[in-house]
């Protein structure tokens, strides 16, 4: 292997939605289980466990060896924080072996909690860099959970330069969009996918549109729905890549699928430490399909290949391809088979149209040249499959539809088998010394060799001296290795009798009972963490103060009058040279510049430098590793601020200000942006300390968690965009290289980005563009245009004294119009509701409040 990687290096985690899957995962070999309690967690529609079944959920796994983390990872809102809090307390109580955490403000507060209660940083947090993972360590999180955009070779990097414990997805679902940079769901349906309410709109049909008309598609319809990633056979090249943490996607799944899944991963991490590094075998693949799958790829983990990411036809599990109908007859259809196949299996026949029903059912017979197959047909035999008459209509089956097997209840017996049944899911190993002599107690020692804990168990008798059988080796074998039912089997045993002693059997097998219950207490005991007394809101104002400050303002004659001063600011961010060209004849005190391609801001900087306006150059939202050059850009062509999108970014510049500092050059400021995920003081607090001038608050909060955050927040550090097209998904998948080019990445494609603007039309007629950045990354913006204009004067009395209007698409005249109408609301001369009016009134399609109402 050239590596000094042992088999305990290697961790495999696997999903628990319920107890059945969390005893499936054990079951099946998991090293370690992540679940949910009823709040504060990214699976909302799993059955999740209660808060108060904690001790049990530990003690279980500590019976058995494996760790338990609690899964934290989503937004935690300003109201929700004494809540967070108490959780917090209970898995220190608990036992529980880290949380997995999104929120940099959660993770603030426990560390104000407890110094060395384990954090892991979730896939949320979109660490994808060394300087991402650099950015945590103050924080002491013992872990970082890779995004899974990241290839073989960045992980590599990542683990040689930042030197933290890595997990890795290797199987599951994928997500189109940078996890933690979804917004889809909140906008359309005030269901937050940082919130763990996905509704999955990535799963659904659009239309390509290309520079304003249609294109067509075929049956490719699913244009943002990935397969499902499998990694099982390169698990070799991550554990030589420095992956820590094998992480199995997956607590909405049955425990059938847990129970596979986590099999076929233990087997293949075993026979890499076996030293055999052969590939998984057909069926082992088929296995894994049955259980769940829209197909499978890896990834990114190869490296982009935008082609093999999407297919586009289907967004659902589809199970294990069959073949093709040849011929339909009577009662069944005749396919040369591609998988075996028996009577039971569940089938479903696929004309190319996920949105229309499907017809599907059972198998209730297998015929070969019209003689039925008892047992299993085998792959490559042509076959005449026989639906159950009341499951499927043929007559709405035709030739070249598809067979998927859906389900196979004999696989899903043995896999329920597993982890349905009376005995212990592992044994331990044990030594054990004995000694004694007649007339003393046998003193026994019992070792959990495994685990490295010893109990003493005396007996309550006093030996005497044997008249026939003294105590010996094989007495002592037969009777302290009866431990079936328990954790535990004998491997050692030590003995040190003198004289022929003698107990009788009944105390020999009361001593065993003891020990075996005295050790099982021992793996149960929970490790003990530092915990303090926090209060949440220490390091926030008090909302008494705000509120006081919004009545006075309330007694002001316009908007601006309830700021500090009555100086409130607007800026814009541009997304052409056009818009800055329009912008900087606003009374706008600052222009951001957001552009596609990099070769355009010295253009830009020019422009506004011309005007004497400030200009901030935006970041990507993803840092990968190698990518420093693009900041190392930014910093030479010297903006007056740099719009931070990731904590990578923030990093990086952080360190080049200190690096900077006493030479006497300028540094730009630095604001954060709304991707770092704001939703409480305590993250504002946070990134604040860590180098941001200025944050944007999440997108997430509505009107109501907006105002609970201005009352505690010190909002001189914060910006507000009041304005924009909601960025709904962001993603390393590329929809103009997978639909506009014949290339896989973008190395081949030939930059249709750079002649062609494509947008995806949903199922009511909403055409979202598609934007490409410096990276190739995409992001899809919402259609319609969201104005926070009526929450205005509610911000400002709250001490707001900056707001960012965002633009996208917008003609110069466009600009000019909408900066006027929020220049004379903050000016006091008109209502935000005016402003409201006006906006629906000259856009097409109008303007939505977005999440703000929610």
């Amino acid at each position: 292997m050239g590596l000094n990687i042992t088999r305990q290096d290697i961790e495999l985690l696997a999903p628990a939605g319920d107890w059945e899957c969390m005893r499936a995962a054990v079951a099946n070999g998991a090293d370690a289980v992540y679940f949910g309690v009823e709040r504060f967690n990214a699976r909302a529609r799993a059955n999740n466990f209660r808060t108060e079944e904690l001790p049990e959920i530990m003690a279980f796994l500590r019976r058995y060896g494996v760790k338990g983390y609690l899964t934290f990872n989503i937004l935690v809102f300003e109201d929700e924080l004494e809540s967070a809090k108490a959780l917090i307390d209970a898995c220190i109580d608990a036992g529980v072996d880290a949380v997995i955490v999104q929120d940099l403000g959660l993770v603030k507060l426990i560390r104000e909690i407890s110094p060395d209660f384990p954090i892991h940083g979730s896939t949320q947090m979109t660490i994808t860099s060394p300087e991402a993972v650099e950015f945590t360590k103050p924080f002491g999180l013992e872990r970082v959970v890779l995004g899974r955009e990241n290839n073989l070779k960045h992980i590599r990097t990542i683990g040689e330069q930042a030197k933290l414990p890595m997990e890795v997805f290797v199987h599951g679902a994928l997500c189109v969009s940078y996890s933690g940079q979804c917004l889809t769901s909140e906008m359309w349906g005030g269901r937050s996918a940082n919130r763990g309410e996905c509704a999955q709109a990535c799963r659904l049909p659009y239309d390509l549109i290309v520079d304003g008309e249609p294109k067509p598609m075929g049956d490719v319809a699913y244009l943002l729905s990935p397969k499902d990633l499998a990694a099982i056979d390169i698990v070799p090249e991550l554990i030589e890549a420095g992956v820590t943490s094998f992480k199995i996607e997956g607590r909405l799944k049955s425990p059938e699928y847990v129970a596979n899944v986590v099999g076929k991963y233990r087997a293949a991490i075993d026979r890499y430490f076996a030293g055999d590094r052969s590939a998984p075998s057909r069926e082992e693949i088929r296995e894994l399909e049955q259980s769940f799958s829209r197909g499978f790829t890896h990834g990114f983990l190869k490296g982009t290949n935008n082609k093999q990411l999407v297919d586009g036809t289907f967004p659902k599990s589809r199970g294990v391809y069959l073949g093709r109908v040849e011929r339909v007859l009577r009662d069944a259809v005749v396919c040369r088979i591609e998988a075996p196949l028996k009577r039971g299996d569940g089938i479903v026949f696929d004309a190319g149209d996920p949105t229309k029903k499907e017809e599907g059912g059972r198998v209730y017979d297998v015929r070969h040249n019209g003689v039925r197959i008892e047992g299993e047909a085998q792959e490559g035999m042509v076959l005449e499959i026989v639906p159950g008459r009341r499951d499927v209509d043929l007559q709405r089956v035709r030739p070249g539809d598809r067979i998927w097997k859906t389900s196979d209840p004999a696989l899903d017996r043995r896999l329920r088998a597993t982890f349905e049944t009376d005995k212990p899911y592992r044994v331990f190993p044990l030594r054990v010394k004995a000694q004694g002599e007649p007339g003393q107690p046998l003193r026994t020692w019992w070792t959990d060799i495994q685990k490295g804990t010893t109990v003493e168990v005396v007996s309550e008798l006093e030996m005497e001296k044997a008249a026939k059988r003294p105590i010996d080796e094989e007495l002592l074998k037969e009777q302290f290795g009866r431990l079936g039912g328990t954790l535990f089997q004998l491997e050692e045993l030590e003995l040190d009798l003198r004289d022929g002693p003698m107990l009788p059997i009944r105390e020999l097998n009361r001593m065993r009972r003891e020990a075996a219950e005295k050790l099982t207490g021992e793996r149960e005991k929970p490790p003990v963490y530092i915990k303090r007394e926090a209060d949440p809101f220490a390091d926030a104002r008090d909302p008494r103060t705000a509120r006081g400050q919004r009545r006075a303002g309330a007694n002001g004659a316009g908007a601006a009058a309830g700021a500090p001063g009555g100086k409130v600011r607007l800026t814009a961010l541009c997304r052409s040279l056009e818009q800055v060209e329009a912008a900087v004849r606003t009374d706008a005190a600052m222009i951001y510049a957001d552009f596609e391609f990099i070769k355009q801001f010295p253009a830009a900087i020019e422009t506004a430098r011309r005007a004497g306006k400030p200009i901030a150059l935006a970041t990507p939202r993803i840092h990968m590793p190698g990518e420093n050059g693009y900041h190392a850009n930014i910093l030479r062509l010297q903006p007056d601020a740099v719009l931070v999108r990731n904590t990578g970014a923030l990093y990086y510049y952080a360190k080049a200000r200190t690096e900077r500092a006493g030479s006497g050059q300028p540094f730009p400021q630095l604001i954060g942006d709304f991707s770092l995920n704001a939703a409480n003081h305590k993250t504002v607090r946070l990134l604040a300390e860590a180098g941001l001038e200025r944050i944007t608050p999440s997108y997430d909060l509505n009107i109501q968690q907006m105002i609970d955050l201005l009352e505690r927040a010190d909002t001189s550090l914060l910006e507000i965009v009041i304005h924009q097209h909601l960025p709904m998904y962001h993603t390393e998948h590329c929809v103009y290289c997978t639909f506009l080019s014949e290339g896989t990445d973008y190395t081949n494609c030939g930059r249709p980005c750079e002649s062609h603007r494509a947008s995806l039309r949903d199922r009511i007629g909403m055409s979202h563009p598609v934007r490409v950045d410096e990276g190739c990354r995409n992001t899809v913006y919402n259609a319609i245009e969201q104005s926070g204009a009526e929450y205005l004067q509610h911000f400002v009395e709250l001490g707001v004294s900056s707001f960012r209007v965002e633009f996208l698409e917008e003609s110069a005249d466009k600009v000019l119009e909408v900066m006027g109408l929020y220049q004379e609301a903050l000016a006091g001369r008109i209502t935000g509701t005016q402003v409201w009016r006006t906006l629906k009134a000259i856009n097409q399609l109008g303007v939505t409040r977005g999440q703000l109402v929610k």
